[in-house]
């Protein structure tokens, strides 16, 4: 088993999986980090679904905007914001809930699920298993919640796909570790010719690997952040019973 440093500075998100099932028993074990990965309060506030029905993958697939590893690989898991248990557990004793109300809930919660896919995702590497984190199950999360049958007060945050891969993935550079860690205060001298610098190392490693699509990072995060990125998430949200505040 590899240390548990370099499972993390090794990570690499995995697009080409087998088909190859993924044993019960190291299933188990992988969830099982999660299980037991802190909560804000001790809320419990993270639920996982798991998926391994092909036609489910299919469509969850379809409701991630067609990621055709989702659908290929033998396990998705979809992280919850689950704030419907501790709204039944309230109610046991007589009180109301209304935490949901607030967007600290959804940023605890989010948090905490951030956790436990981060544990996830270790775990399954250390079972010698490739992973890939999802976040377009929230291009459409009325789709997702209907397909899963999620209750009031919870909310499809991330997903998950695990399995033996096929054909392994290429390590991305990273920004400047400058850029990343901050000593007493958050640093922003030099932040533009950082960036420059990792735009062209972006286009050189995707000339390296054969992709002549390659584009810079500037690029790339436009792409996504010149408009907004998931645009009917707060509507679900609403939907689910979260407020915003107001």
């Amino acid at each position: 088993m590899n240390s548990l440093i370099d499972i993390f500075t090794s990570h690499k998100s995995e697009r080409s999986f087998t088909e190859q099932p993924v044993d019960d028993a190291i299933l188990d074990r992988i969830i099982s980090t999660a299980y037991r990965a802190p909560t804000s309060v001790n809320s419990q506030q993270v639920s996982v679904v798991v998926t391994r029905d092909a036609a489910k993958r299919k469509e969850i697939s379809q409701i991630a905007g067609g990621q055709p590893w989702i659908a290929k690989a033998p396990v998705f898991l979809t992280f919850v914001l689950d704030m419907h248990k501790s709204r039944v557990a309230m109610e046991a004793i007589g009180r109301e809930q209304i935490a949901q109300q607030s967007i600290e809930s959804i940023v605890s919660g989010s948090t905490d699920v951030g956790i436990a896919l981060g544990s996830v995702m270790a775990a399954a590497r250390a079972e010698g298993l490739g992973i890939v984190p999802i976040g377009g199950i929230r291009r459409d999360p009325e789709a997702l919640i209907s397909l899963l049958e999620l209750p009031e007060y919870t909310f499809p945050v991330a997903g998950v796909v695990i399995g033996y891969v096929d054909e392994p993935s290429h390590q991305k550079p990273r920004l400047p570790l400058e850029t990343f860690r901050h000593e007493e205060a958050y640093r922003t001298a030099g932040l533009e010719e950082k960036i420059a610098a990792y735009n062209q190392e972006m286009v050189q490693h995707w000339q390296n690997i054969g992709r002549s699509d390659g584009e810079s990072w500037s690029e790339s995060v436009s792409g996504y952040y010149q408009n907004i990125y998931f645009p009917h998430v707060l509507g679900a949200l609403k939907k689910q019973g979260f407020g915003n505040d107001k």
